[in-house]
């Protein structure tokens, strides 16, 4: 449904602005024909309605295939199995966040600075970590492959951008590793839910990390 990036780059790109940033899926990317696309419209549509009813941890492929009216090969036909299920659902709900800071409203989208965009960005990634973090752990069957999908790639060359953009300090790659990184879903889940931390608190946390790199708000 979504486009995806070209292979990682390597540090030196990080140096240079991209031009080339365009949506990317969480899963693998797909071509679909008009009436498969209504189809899988329809099945994660359904799943969408079941998941706010009952949650990730109950939802099945028997569940999507009743509530949508067709049968289990369906399901099973257009998403290969539960993974691909709850990856597909979240692959819906990251296109929106990409939206967002590609061509969405300032301060997140284009149209403000560097600096402005930078700190907008991680509290509202934080929020839609918080929003799906059921969805996102619940899709993660392979930790690593975290950091291979495209929208992973797009976060970075984004982040990595605004970096340069902004003359950030350091190594602007690693930097953009590691403020991804204290915006993760299990990172913020655990804090929130586990800790009891506010979420004003992390957000306040991103904007440090930004500062501390040399990008004042």
């Amino acid at each position: 449904m979504t486009a995806s990036l070209p292979p990682p780059p390597g540090p030196a790109a990080f140096g240079e602005v991209r031009a080339d940033l365009t949506l990317a899926a969480v899963g693998e990317p797909e071509q679909l024909r008009a009436d498969a696309a209504r189809n899988r419209a329809l099945l994660l549509d359904a799943a969408s309605r079941l998941l706010a009813h009952c949650g990730a941890a109950n939802l099945t492929m028997e569940s999507v295939a009743a509530a949508a009216g067709v049968g289990k090969g369906t399901v099973f036909r257009r998403f290969k199995d539960r993974t691909g299920l709850l990856i597909a659902l979240l692959d819906h709900r990251e296109s929106l966040l990409q939206a967002a800071f590609l061509s969405g409203p300032p301060p997140m989208g284009p149209g403000a600075p560097a600096a402005e965009r930078l700190h907008a960005f991680g509290p509202a990634v934080m929020r839609h970590e918080l929003d799906h973090h059921e969805l996102i752990l619940a899709s993660r069957t392979d930790p690593l492959r975290a950091y291979a999908v495209p929208a992973y790639r797009l976060r970075l060359s984004h982040v990595a951008m605004l970096l340069r953009e902004a003359r950030a300090e350091g190594d602007r790659e690693l930097v953009a590793h590691t403020l991804l990184g204290s915006v993760d879903a299990t990172l913020v889940h655990h804090l929130t839910c586990e800790r009891g931390m506010r979420v004003e608190r992390l957000e306040q946390g991103w904007h440090d990390l930004v500062t501390r790199h040399g990008v004042a708000r």
